[in-house]
């Protein structure tokens, strides 16, 4: 019994690496241009002299902070990982990654519907819940009294990481993984599971890069499909 339980084993672990073989990974990013995203920039609707805060500079892309706005992927995605290298070029400051974005401008006429995968220095992998929710281990005792919590503007939106210290000293690249699986995320900061939270009130939408006060470089924005494992008897 013991033998074939192990056969299984091996059997179930060769197909999932060969399913992992097959999985697409791709760049979200082609070093040259940002074809394959769209800006949605609020100052740059009336001001024709609103500087673009998303360029591609030395084959990197770079979001310059301000103005504040987003820089969103055309594409729908659901079941994915997405792996972000980063720096702050200059002075540490905010940043997000955000995913399973939907309706723009959903709060305070800026961020769009959706959840954030904080970048922010020394805070990188806290979820900000922008008119999406998302359940963690000790909710309370992380999010603040429950009576506060909320997805929309004055509430308790912040659910802080589980450690503190995994991010690199400034100017060296962080490496940010984000698994979204059916309604569960999990992150990584430098190999370090960071937050992970279950009954995400979206499973899929676009991905978006934040400006937002800060100059951050990216060197990769790759993006590998899932395949969901349906349960069976």
């Amino acid at each position: 019994m013991k033998k074939l339980t192990l056969a299984i084993l091996l059997v179930a672990i060769t197909c999932s690496l060969a399913s992992a073989k097959k999985s697409k990974t791709r760049s979200l990013f082609n070093g040259v241009d940002l074809t394959g995203w769209h800006v949605d920039v609020p100052a740059m609707d009336k001001n024709p002299k609103a500087i673009n805060p998303f360029i591609v500079r030395n084959s990197l892309l770079v979001s310059l902070g301000s103005p504040g706005g987003h820089l969103i992927t055309d594409a729908v995605y659901e079941n994915f990982r997405i792996v972000a290298e980063y720096r702050f070029a200059g002075t540490p400051g905010n940043c997000g990654l955000l995913v399973h974005a939907s309706k723009p401008r959903a709060l305070y006429g800026m961020f769009p519907k959706s959840l954030e995968v904080q970048m922010e220095h020394q805070n990188a992998g806290d979820f900000w819940c922008i008119v999406e929710d998302i359940v963690v281990p000790d909710m309370e005792a992380r999010r603040g009294k429950k009576e506060n919590w909320g997805i929309t503007e004055g509430k308790l939106r912040r659910i802080p990481n589980l450690t503190d210290g995994t991010e690199k000293p400034l100017g060296e690249w962080n490496r940010m993984v984000v698994e979204c699986l059916g309604n569960v995320v999990k992150v990584w900061v430098n190999d370090v599971l960071v937050n992970y939270g279950t009954n995400c009130t979206a499973n899929h939408g676009q991905i978006a890069v934040q400006a937002e006060g800060s100059e951050v470089e990216f060197r990769k924005l790759e993006l590998t499909p899932i395949k969901k494992i349906t349960k069976t008897k």
